[in-house]
């Protein structure tokens, strides 16, 4: 259930100066070596989770045991994480803002989206109805399926509109507090609007939306 792709340490430039307000300045970011989900966490996971812990599954008509997990909260996102570093033995958590946008461009300065600078024209309505089962497209340089798309997806951080004012060069990891965490991505529902790689949406930690999913980071191994 750990599948993971190592995204290596590197400074990269986080933001766009064409995209919305809180996606500016562009700024020089260092990110530590990290290991983040090949995929976004699956329904059939996530069953295995509710199923050894007697959590609630979320409530959902995306029920294909492939399909990526939806509807659920942040804090449902952070316990199946616990959860899996216990049966793991690894420190499992979600990914920090930067620390996702530096694994969706996969080493590549200034692209749009991890494919290109341009939406190809057979997926404009490919998002029509719900959320395609994980892993059927071609991966970014990392391996890394559906990043940028399918779902949004959870990040650790509090939101701030203005936090990249203020953000350390080194490792991110956005304000101590606030309402809404950090999701990124693109969804089913909304792929154009959020599917460039420096895209920032956020929602309260306690909301559940049918085209909000996660998918899990770790440290790597020492």
């Amino acid at each position: 259930m750990l599948k993971t792709a190592r995204v290596p340490g590197q400074f990269f430039l986080m933001g766009s100066e064409d995209g919305l307000l809180d996606e500016r300045p562009v700024h020089r970011v260092w990110i530590d070596a990290f290991e983040i989900g090949v995929t976004q966490v699956t329904n059939g996971e996530y069953a295995s989770f509710g199923n050894a812990t007697g959590r609630a599954l979320p409530p959902s008509q995306f029920i294909d045991p492939e399909q990526p997990v939806v509807a659920v909260s942040w804090f449902d996102a952070v316990a199946y994480c616990d959860w899996l570093s216990g049966i793991s033995g690894r420190c499992v958590r979600l990914p920090h803002e930067a620390e996702w946008e530096c694994a969706a461009r996969g080493g590549a300065e200034g692209m749009r989206y991890p494919w290109g600078n341009e939406l190809a024209p057979q997926d404009d309505d490919r998002f029509a109805n719900g959320p395609e089962p994980v892993g059927r497209r071609e991966p970014n340089v990392y391996g890394l399926y559906d990043v940028c798309e399918n779902v949004h997806e959870w990040c650790s951080d509090w939101y701030a509109p203005d936090f990249y004012t203020v953000s350390p060069e080194r490792n991110p990891r956005g304000p101590e507090s606030g309402k809404r965490r950090v999701s990124r991505g693109g969804s089913w529902r909304h792929r154009v609007k959020f599917s460039r790689c420096a895209a920032r949406s956020s929602i309260p930690p306690e909301f559940q939306y049918a085209d909000y999913g996660f998918r899990i980071a770790c440290d790597t191994k020492p």
